[in-house]
């Protein structure tokens, strides 16, 4: 089959959506036709920069658009299922945020919608889609370093002084870093690791008055064949883990003074974070500092974090544009070419490419709905684990789909 335009759409054209966007920009295989938000000025500023799209006010009137073929869901946490189900029903193909929904009903129902609507469902926008991600599996795989024998990672973030809308500091609508950063890491030490998760045993944190929601997890994950996986995600910012690497600094989102203005505000109730988070979506002041860099910039543990991955005889971790790996040799520092990719694309394309290639020519899609349920068990189950103080065996596991490996064999080249 030969390549095609894919007419997609984005359902929720806030911050997450801008975050896509540059991927989108210039993958000449995505032909973006229509945008929903509710918001009327981003619908303003969508259709302004993508000119010949449609806007639309409501995820209904999208999904009866005939040109559209597939959407990508960047709506809040809470809208995740029924929007996906709302475009299962048009016929719609679906790219849809972490975290996939709020509790494993609301992801069976989007399975099942998927599967009776004959639809690809992708469950999209994390780390684990990402080249360094994928060159080490690729190593694991290879049997270079024996076998695998443990996963670890950890992330020290400003998560928690990002701007917030109040339905984020509600933990019942999925606010809070174990909803909203903890797939990052459970979807990649799942597919590091090969998907299939025996149990977690793990805690969560909230020590921010201000911030009504957990900014904190540890979480200790044991896969079926005894591998161990260790992953915390600290979001207060008060450490930044961009400090763990000899070329990283002080900053994340924000630098040192930068934070501490922050804290300063929200505790004295003078910040807008509503015009903050206006200032990050389409068209805003900030849209180009944060999502648009112009040059790339040298990999830093940032939401994801630092990931360090042991084997009988080395470990891998990630380096400046790729993948260092320690073995009996020495040190050997694994450039992925990432310095020499558009910023945008380096980090969000291969969701993109994947998602794309499962439609067009018929390829599997690797992260599948049933491949993100198993993600959102694991995370529900340390916020569980949490609550109950015991360890929480687990029952929707998947493995990696086994052409998996051949897939990145080809993409990532070293």
């Amino acid at each position: 089959m030969e390549k095609r335009k894919l007419r997609m759409a984005m359902i929720g054209i806030g911050v997450g959506g801008a975050e896509i966007l540059p991927a989108m920009d210039v993958m000449d295989e995505i032909d973006l036709v229509a945008g929903c938000d509710i918001n009327p000025v981003t619908r303003e500023r969508f259709v302004e920069r993508y000119k010949g799209a449609k806007a639309y006010a409501t995820v209904e009137e999208l999904c009866k658009d005939p040109n559209v073929e597939a959407v990508w869901i960047s709506t809040p946490n809470q809208f995740h299922a029924p929007h996906t189900i709302i475009a299962a029903n048009h016929g719609k193909h679906v790219v849809v945020e972490k975290p996939m929904a709020l509790n494993l009903q609301e992801a069976e129902a989007m399975v099942a919608a998927a599967e009776k609507n004959n639809i690809k469902l992708l469950a999209g926008h994390t780390r684990s889609f990402t080249p360094p991600i994928q060159a080490m599996r690729k190593v694991i795989t290879s049997g270079r370093l024996g076998k695998l024998c443990a996963i670890n990672l950890f992330a020290y973030t400003d998560w928690m002084l990002r701007p917030r809308s109040p339905q984020e500091l509600d933990p019942n609508q999925g606010g809070g870093v174990p909803y909203r950063q903890a797939p990052h890491q459970v979807d990649t030490v799942r597919l590091l690791g090969g998907g299939k998760v025996r149990s977690v045993r793990g805690m969560t944190g909230q020590w921010m008055p201000e911030r009504p929601i957990p900014g904190y997890y540890t979480a200790y994950i044991e896969f079926e064949d005894g591998t161990p996986a260790n992953i915390t995600h600290n979001g207060y910012g008060y450490y930044i883990g961009a400090q763990m690497v000899a070329w990283g600094e002080d900053k994340h989102q924000y630098d040192a003074q930068g934070r501490v203005d922050i804290r300063k505000a929200i505790r004295a109730g003078k910040r807008d974070e509503e015009a903050e988070k206006q200032d990050r979506r389409i068209g805003g002041k900030l849209e180009q500092i944060v999502f648009r860099r112009s040059e790339p910039e040298p990999w830093v543990p940032e939401d994801l974090g630092m990931t360090i991955v042991s084997c009988e005889r080395g470990d891998i971790r990630h380096s400046k544009h790729g993948i260092f790996i320690h073995d009996d040799e020495g040190v050997h520092d694994i450039d992925l070419g990432l310095a020499t990719k558009e910023l945008g694309p380096s980090l969000r394309r291969d969701e993109l490419e994947e998602f794309y290639e499962g439609l067009v020519f018929g390829k599997p899609l690797y992260h599948d709905g049933r491949w993100g349920l198993a993600t959102l068990e694991v995370c529900l189950a340390i916020m569980q684990s949490g609550k109950e103080r015991k360890e929480i065996m687990l029952k929707h596991q998947v493995g990696i789909n086994p052409a998996y490996d051949a897939y990145i064999n080809e993409r990532i080249e070293f």
